[in-house]
């Protein structure tokens, strides 16, 4: 059995006390993602790259919104879930879509639906995703920058989703409004 530490600025080791801060900053506390992540620096540094490099992307909020939910969602992240939704509910991403993703129901648009399904066969294809498939993103007004923009997301998904898998990561207290369970849940206890 594992008991990950959620680090503070105090605990943490020297090399994420800089990461820790910036946290502090930026968020006005330290998620208890980033406290747990601090146990390894490069990790923590990694993901916090990752995601201001997503950020940057060409993806409108709405999208982006869509390619995290669709993988917290199907990855089952009791914290990311309830995270995300508080993120959409900040970078005014409405509501509709959001709900839509957390119960997986259609999307509003068949755009952001072709987003979320390209999003679902890259993830369960691992990357092996059918021509007609990709096609059809294509189809939908997507670019083969927006492909490679997917697997960005998804790396910063792999690593905030597992480690919250391994650490039980609680939900913050500001985002535990937005619980979440999935619908028949098999995630291993």
């Amino acid at each position: 059995m594992t008991d990950f530490k959620i680090h503070t600025i105090e605990s943490a080791p020297e090399a994420a006390k800089p990461l820790l801060e910036t946290s502090l900053k930026n968020n006005g506390r330290i998620p208890g993602l980033h406290g747990t992540m601090a146990d390894a620096p490069p990790l923590l540094a990694a993901y916090n790259f990752a995601h201001q490099q997503f950020m940057a992307t060409s993806l409108t909020d709405e999208e982006k919104t869509v390619v995290w939910q669709a993988i917290n969602v199907e990855n089952s992240c009791h914290y990311c879930v309830p995270a995300h939704t508080g993120i959409a509910k900040m970078m005014k991403v409405d509501d509709a879509i959001t709900d839509a993703l957390r119960d997986e129901t259609p999307l509003p648009t068949a755009k952001l639906e072709a987003l979320r399904t390209f999003t679902l066969a890259m993830l369960r294809d691992r990357g092996f995703v059918a021509d007609a498939d990709t096609q059809a993103f294509l189809d939908a007004g997507f670019t083969e920058t927006n492909i490679l923009e997917i697997i960005l997301g998804a790396a910063q998904k792999l690593m905030s989703n597992y480690t919250n898998h391994f650490a039980k990561t609680p939900v913050d207290q500001v985002f535990q409004k937005f619980a979440w369970e999935k619908s028949g849940n098999v995630a291993a206890e």
